[in-house]
């Protein structure tokens, strides 16, 4: 992610001092390897490129850090390792430099938690790859200064995102609307539907990819992480099996060596594994979920009703809580952050379509039969109950106001 975030800036003009662990300097390496690959398709030239490359340092230590006006914090998501860093660049930065994490799920009150500088800690949720996908996720604590989200606000359009303002939570707007959608697809796989063909149905929806061929993508670092954070954060609504642990003690990562829930060769579409189907059983087994032992009979379109209801829930109680600003946030969200089919409008859009009773009765029916992770959130099920549309927004509710 810190090799895109970079790319992505000298790529607008500014200066980026490159902090490495690596004295073989791989972040410089592949931020060049980007450069060259934009060059390749097309929308680069090489003298951009070297324009580029000029503004770039990489450095081992912080010493270069002093009159820096901003740091961006890009390591994995570990919450300890992060609070070393910000008490660190803290120390070595000037009074007014801003302080960013790139986190994706943890709460940014953990993360600043050692350090004496509340009012300069934001997030600065990028998605991957950050040079290329044109979503900047800004995350606000109760604490951070309005002087820090209008230098980050600048600093996304310098950069030619698209950001929006969120409130600080586990995973923010985009991940926590979104953890539901893995959710149902681990529940899905071990009701017995084929994971193959659940990344079908979601990618004949319109999505990009589906659930996990995402998930190989991600890295299962991250998932895991996430997935830990959300189980902690909102439970009682999370579905947890054995599998992604069993695949990462067998050496699995995902497309980062070759190997997931998909096969992966250089130059090669991904292939299915039919060796994970023994590990799948196990898992199976392990979590007990199928009615009587046996697979669900379902089909593709319940397929993705299953899986993109409960996010439309999420999104309904991120929305209700006040973490976007506007209800069309989540939409810009879930199209520019997670690829959610433009032509479907958005996500709180698309589901208008489909109908607050609809999808109110759909999740009442699996809450009974699967759980609390189906469970209507009380701003979706306010809405069903009075007909209205989950686009209108709380404070619209509460004051109508005309539209003309």
């Amino acid at each position: 992610m810190g090799s895109g975030i970079a790319t992505a800036l000298i790529l607008s003009n500014v200066t980026v001092i490159l902090k490495e662990r690596d004295p073989n300097f791989r972040g410089m390496k592949s931020i060049e390897a980007n450069l060259k690959g934009l060059v390749k398709r097309g929308p680069l030239t090489h003298e951009k490129m070297s324009r580029a490359l000029s503004l770039l340092k990489g450095v081992l230590d912080y010493s270069d850090f002093k009159d820096v006006d901003m740091v961006i914090e890009a390591v994995i998501e570990n919450a300890p390792l992060k609070r070393t860093i910000f008490s660190e660049i803290e120390k070595m930065c000037s009074p007014q430099c801003i302080l960013a994490t790139t986190t994706s799920t943890i709460n940014l009150n953990i993360i600043g938690e050692m350090t004496n500088s509340q009012d300069r800690i934001i997030g600065a949720h990028f998605f991957s790859p950050a040079h290329l996908m044109p979503f900047l996720e800004i995350v606000r604590t109760e604490k951070t200064s309005q002087q820090v989200i209008l230098d980050l606000m600048n600093m996304g359009k310098i950069i030619k995102k698209v950001p929006i303002l969120v409130r600080n939570c586990t995973g923010f707007a985009v991940n926590r609307t979104f953890f539901p959608y893995h959710n149902a697809a681990a529940l899905l796989l071990h009701l017995g539907v084929d994971l193959y063909r659940i990344d079908r149905a979601i990618k004949n929806f319109g999505m990009p990819i589906g659930p996990f061929q995402l998930a190989d993508l991600a890295g299962y670092g991250v998932a895991s992480a996430a997935s830990k954070a959300f189980a902690s954060t909102f439970k009682g609504r999370t579905v947890e099996t054995n599998l992604l642990n069993m695949m990462i003690q067998s050496g699995r990562n995902g497309k980062a060596n070759g190997k997931g829930y998909y096969l992966y060769k250089r130059g090669s579409k991904p292939k299915p594994d039919p060796s994970l189907q023994t590990m799948i059983e196990e898992s199976r087994r392990l979590a007990n979920l199928m009615p009587n032992g046996k697979p669900i009979s379902i089909s593709d379109h319940e397929i993705v009703e299953m899986i993109f209801f409960p996010v439309v829930n999420e999104a309904c109680r991120v929305v209700d809580e006040g973490i976007v600003i506007r209800t069309s946030d989540i939409d810009i969200a879930t199209i520019l952050g997670m690829g959610f089919p433009r032509y479907r409008g958005g996500l709180l859009f698309w589901a208008d379509t489909v109908g607050s009773s609809y999808i109110y009765s759909k999740l009442k029916g699996w809450e009974h039969e699967y759980g609390g992770s189906f469970e209507p959130s009380a701003y979706l099920k306010q809405r069903a109950m009075k007909g209205l549309p989950l686009s209108m927004g709380v404070s619209t509710l509460q004051a109508p106001v005309s539209r003309l």
